[in-house]
């Protein structure tokens, strides 16, 4: 089938009835009628995927609706007009007369004449689609389909063709002798019915008729096994009326060109990565960032994209996908043809990424992530970073949950560990939100605006991580900091200072197993409310210090803690109204890669936010992406830390 676009892709089986034609034809006045089955809801092949015309959506266009050849609207190839139009829950029937007169025309119907079985196809505008997922079911048509496939839900019917080939070869064909009435059309197959009722009309040569068939069968034979690798240059050829001299030389010409070496155009990938590129550029990431996402021949074929916005994205797509539109005119009709470029180029092999909506979703990911890393958190550093492969409940056992690693007997017996009930449990949730490329940004080719949303989706991402770790800290759910758990130290002594810092340490390398065996956990991070953000900084930098002590006490001048522990400042501890903040509380928290206080999973190792691109909206020419995040946050091992009331 030749490549399919927006108008006509969508190929049903039909077959043709037809009385023998008469040579009296013009002088009678006799012209043969059609009666077209063309569409009875079957799902039909296109470029690999699966597509269902919900009849309930298919109305026809205005006007009559044209019947032709091979989608051809030269005059050669104008067979008639559908004078009824029969559409039902299961099935789509036309009726017209033949009132083409050209050469074509007539081999139309004397190939029909001689047993050629015609099939036919409906072209169509694409008015809304629904992509339907693997294994869902839904109901159009009068049946239950399974995807994956698209739904086209609304469209209109704009002519229908005769063709060679369709998607369905469920096809019969008969040839009546003499006059026959019309038959009734068959409704359990496609059927495109061409009938008439002469009088007194001379007999045809059949045997011219039957000869001319027969060689026109035996040159599209010729042509379907020469070209069985073009098949491109194989409708042409079958179309065009080409011999297999001329298709052979065709095929040549096209094998010596795939030789030749590679011509990069407009349609390319590599064109669109370079668009992309040239986007990124235009939204203001550095050219040192991109170079890790672009190759440098990608960054300088960007160069004549340069200050690219939408519409130079849009434009491309309507080309990519065999259509033209005239640059500088941007309105609905424009946009809708965008959209339906993109789905087009998104079900073709080869253009999974190089889209309207590929190329978008990747600009947005990499503004996104960008904002994101930009953006000071202190939990990577703080939190030990897990995987989980669902979101089911993730158990994960404490250092006392194996209560032996002894030495082995003479007799080479190992001694079976006991796992104990002391565990904690991490659970997923998702973040998202929903962002919108309007209509009026499109139409004001307002790439920064859009791209605004991406750049603040990036940043409250981070800050909601960071806020769902100290609200959860600060809590403090089951006492994870308490004097039971040997973590907790108040009073005015534990205020920060070189004193306090040195009772803290003690308390954490005081922790044992139950057992009653030291843990050797030792502090790596000293974390503190931004109030103490400066003191810390002091403490683990300088290490000639004057503390003010009691009459008679002598004071310190060297620092015992200089360069311990990294220090760590959050005003989440703090300034954020949460609940349990303050301003004099620190803590010291070991190496979260030895041993974890707190954790944080992800889904599968995606540790940064996602944006993913929807389907466009045609109610609203706009279209639409999902920022989403899946992380946790839990507790884990109270031994790994130890909070100061700093009072």
């Amino acid at each position: 089938m030749p490549t399919p676009t927006l108008k006509h892709f969508l190929a049903a089986a039909t077959s043709l009835t037809l009385e023998e034609p008469t040579t009296a034809s013009a002088t009678t006045g006799y012209q043969p009628r059609l009666e077209i089955l063309a569409y009875t809801g079957a799902p039909l092949d296109v470029w690999g995927s699966k597509y269902v015309i919900d009849l309930k959506g298919l109305k026809p266009a205005k006007g009559k609706i044209p019947i032709l050849l091979n989608h051809d609207y030269t005059i050669e190839n104008i067979i008639g007009q559908a004078d009824t139009f029969e559409l039902t829950d299961d099935h789509l029937t036309l009726g017209a007369t033949v009132i083409g007169t050209s050469q074509n025309v007539k081999r139309f119907i004397e190939l029909a004449a001689a047993g050629f079985e015609w099939q036919a196809s409906v072209g169509i505008y694409i008015d809304k689609l629904k992509e339907i997922p693997p294994d869902k079911e839904i109901t159009a048509n009068g049946r239950t389909y399974t995807g994956p496939l698209y739904l086209i839900t609304k469209s209109r019917l704009v002519e229908v063709s005769a063709v060679v080939l369709g998607n369905d070869n469920n096809t019969s064909t008969t040839l009546a002798t003499g006059p026959q009435p019309m038959p009734a059309p068959h409704h359990d197959q496609h059927h495109i019915t061409a009938d008439h009722t002469p009088t007194d009309a001379p007999a045809p040569d059949i045997t011219a008729i039957r000869e001319a068939a027969a060689a026109e069968l035996e040159r599209i034979a010729a042509i379907q096994k020469l070209a069985a690798s073009h098949p491109d240059i194989a409708a042409a050829a079958i179309r065009e009326g080409w011999d297999a001299t001329k298709t052979e030389l065709e095929i040549l010409r096209a094998t010596r060109a795939a030789a030749a070496p590679a011509i990069h155009t407009r349609d390319d990938a590599h064109t669109f990565r370079a668009l992309e590129a040239a986007l990124c550029l235009s939204i203001g990431l550095p050219e040192p960032y991109l170079s890790a996402h672009y190759d440098a021949p990608t960054l300088e074929a960007s160069a004549r994209y340069r200050n690219a916005g939408i519409h130079a994205l849009l434009y491309e797509t309507i080309r990519a996908a065999g259509y033209h539109v005239r640059p500088g005119v941007m309105d609905n009709d424009t946009i809708r043809m965008a959209f339906d470029a993109d789905r087009i180029l998104r079900a073709s092999a080869g253009f999974s990424t190089a889209t309207l909506t590929g190329i978008l979703s990747n600009v947005a990911n990499k503004a996104l992530l960008q904002a994101y890393e930009a953006v000071a958190t202190v939990a990577p550093i703080i939190a030990r970073e897990s995987d989980v492969k669902d979101f089911k409940q993730a158990v994960r056992f404490r250092l006392s949950g194996l209560d032996t690693f002894d030495k082995v007997a003479p007799t080479g017996e190992l001694k079976t560990a006991a796992v104990s009930d002391d565990v904690y449990t991490n659970q997923l949730d998702t973040y998202g939100v929903v962002v919108t490329l309007s209509r009026q940004m499109i139409i004001n080719d307002d790439l920064g605006a859009f791209m605004e949303m991406p750049r603040l989706m990036g940043r409250k991402a981070a800050i909601q991580r960071e806020r769902a770790l100290f609200e959860l800290l600060l809590a403090n759910p089951s006492n994870f900091f308490s004097s039971a758990n040997k973590n907790y130290i108040s009073g005015t002594d534990t205020a920060l200072s070189i004193a306090a810092l040195t009772k803290a340490e003690q308390t954490m390398l005081d922790q044992t197993d139950t057992s009653g065996n030291p843990l050797l956990i030792t502090p790596a991070l000293l974390l503190v409310p931004s109030t103490l953000k400066v003191t810390a900084q002091q403490l683990m930098t300088e290490t000639r210090v004057n503390e003010t002590t009691a009459t008679g006490k002598p004071s310190p001048a060297n620092n015992p803690h200089a360069g311990k522990w990294q220090p760590v400042a959050s005003p989440f501890l703090n300034a954020m109204g949460l609940t349990g903040s303050s301003a004099t509380a620190w803590y010291l928290l070991a190496n979260p890669q030895d041993v974890a206080a707190i954790e944080i999973v992800y889904l599968q190792g995606r540790r940064t936010p996602t944006i993913e691109s929807g389907e466009a909206d045609m109610n609203t020419l706009g279209m639409k992406w999902r920022a989403y995040w899946d992380f946790g946050v839990a507790l884990q091992d109270p031994r790994a830390a130890v909070k100061s009331a700093g009072a």
